[in-house]
């Protein structure tokens, strides 16, 4: 037993002797050591403001604005001309073969002279079947002895080995409905891509708050037990001293060392919610995890606004709610999509031009090939008449979509009336809360004070003093406590009304 009264006092004793040492390093550091220990302070406002240029949301909501622009100036692109270039080579492997329905050698007195089955004109003769002639891409086989023997069968070969082209097209619509209305779309996605970056902003307005009174509440719950732990320490001293001088019962004495054991862990953890709060603070402003950040103020700062606060949403408006805007906007796009669909039934008419140039050549003298322009410029006109309902399901699917739009926002509304009366309620019952607690605290107080003053000049026992201790910490967490939780669902309130950053 008296191992393990040795072991209580030293663990007080390292634990009194920790920040004292910490405090006196600190004083003889170096200045640079120092400042590299003291944190950066920040306001909320200071907070919001980094998050809302560091948060990774806010950073992708923004490129996502910027992509849906691009895509609207893609599909206004739509409107102007098309133009296009294109070239193409090809290889013959096997010519095409043209029969007709006359005797061949009647040719043979074109001019080619008798027997050699030749057309006159340009040609290279040689290249193809031997005994044949090729005049003008023409082939003719030899009508001698040997024409039945022609794989042929007595036709001609078209073409010339090796075929050229290049050229340019060009087109643009003059009459589309359709097209038009897919712009109006176009410019509705824009604006829909705004409206999800700002709630991405309100979101992260929200957490940030949030974040920042988690960390307020935990270190007032860490001021908290911190006092009753060097209460504790406070009370065993007087014990062990009444203890010595015989006007203190050992109960008394095991029940102090208990009471000290006790706070210890309490503070640790309490220390601990900190630091997890700081890191969760840190990730969501977005900054490095390692850097040494602390948050100004305290939660009894908020606590002079809490009537006003509650009296500022007397009227509930849902003109601001990012959810209600985005729905709206969704609504909006589907009506426009119907009249889309409906717009595939009317004709459109469009402009075209081409030009081309082709070579048909049997060799690579690229020198003397002779190139064949071909252009032409023409009016296309597009009748839809029957697609197999195909259009008229269209119609009826976007119809359908917008009918569930509809019974969506309703249902959104409801639930966003209903949020909106939640948080005011909560608001106001931490509100009534806050006020009791705070009445408690300082009654708490006096009632230790008193009981303490009274243990030490031995008018009360050690149980009466924890009592009291045991009343005002469950006290002062109460009045913590009903501060964060009113500044949790004022915030949630913010948000559902779609109050920015500003406001």
């Amino acid at each position: 037993m008296k191992n393990k009264n040795l072991i209580s006092v030293i663990i007080a004793g390292v634990v009194l002797a920790a920040p004292s040492a910490f405090a006196q390093y600190m004083t003889d550091a170096p200045a640079e050591v120092q400042e590299a220990e003291k944190p950066v302070v920040l306001t909320l406002e200071q907070a919001l403001e980094i998050a809302l240029s560091e948060n990774v949301s806010v950073k992708v909501a923004d490129m996502e604005i910027k992509r849906t622009e691009y895509a609207k100036k893609g599909s206004y692109a739509s409107l102007f001309p098309q133009i296009d270039a294109s070239g193409s080579y090809q290889r013959t492997i096997k010519k095409q073969v043209m029969y007709m329905d006359f005797d061949m050698s009647s040719l043979g007195g074109l001019g080619g002279g008798e027997g050699t089955g030749e057309i006159p004109g340009e040609g290279t003769p040689g290249e193809g079947t031997p005994g044949e002639g090729t005049e003008g891409g023409i082939t003719i086989p030899d009508t001698g002895a040997d024409a039945g023997a022609s794989d042929n069968g007595g036709g001609l070969e078209v073409g010339r080995w090796n075929t050229w082209s290049a050229g340019v097209s060009a087109s643009m619509p003059l009459v589309n409905a359709q097209l038009w209305k897919s712009l109006k779309l176009s410019g509705l996605d824009v604006e829909l891509a705004v409206e999800k970056a700002r709630s991405s902003r309100l979101d992260m307005v929200t957490q940030v708050k949030n974040s920042y009174y988690s960390i307020l509440l935990a270190k007032e719950a860490f001021e908290v037990y911190k006092q009753v732990y060097e209460n504790a320490v406070q009370n065993l001293e007087d014990t062990q001293m009444k203890y010595n001088a015989q006007k203190a019962s050992q109960v008394e004495l095991l029940s102090a060392k208990t009471s000290v054991a006790n706070a210890i862990p309490n503070v640790y953890n309490a220390e601990s919610s900190v630091i997890l709060a700081l890191w969760q603070f840190k990730a969501v402003l977005g900054v490095d995890l390692d850097m040494n950040v602390d948050v100004a103020g305290s939660l009894a700062d908020y606590a002079e606004h809490m009537f006003y606060d509650i009296h500022q949403h007397d009227s509930i408006s849902l003109d601001r709610n990012s959810t209600m805007k985005q729905l709206a906007i969704q609504a909006e796009m589907l009506a426009e999509t119907i009249k889309l669909q409906k717009y595939a039934n009317l004709p459109s008419l469009a402009v075209a031009f081409n030009f081309s140039i082709n070579a048909m050549t049997n060799d690579f003298n690229f020198k003397e090939y002779r190139w064949t322009p071909y252009s032409f410029v023409g009016l296309s006109l597009n009748i839809p008449i029957f697609a197999g309902g195909k259009r008229y399901n269209q119609i009826r699917q976007a119809k359908n979509q917008y009918e569930q739009v509809n019974l969506q926002t309703i249902d959104a509304e409801r639930q966003l009336k209903i949020a909106i009366r939640q948080n005011l309620a909560t608001m106001e019952t931490n509100m009534k809360s806050y006020y009791a607690a705070n009445e408690a605290v300082a009654t708490a107080q006096k009632a230790y004070d008193i009981a303490q003053a009274s243990y030490q000049v031995g008018r009360s026992k050690l149980v009466e003093l924890n009592d009291a201790q045991l009343q005002l910490t469950q006290s002062q967490l109460a009045a913590s406590q009903a501060i964060h939780s009113f500044l949790t669902a004022k915030t949630q309130l913010e948000q559902t009304l779609g109050q920015d950053f500003v406001e």
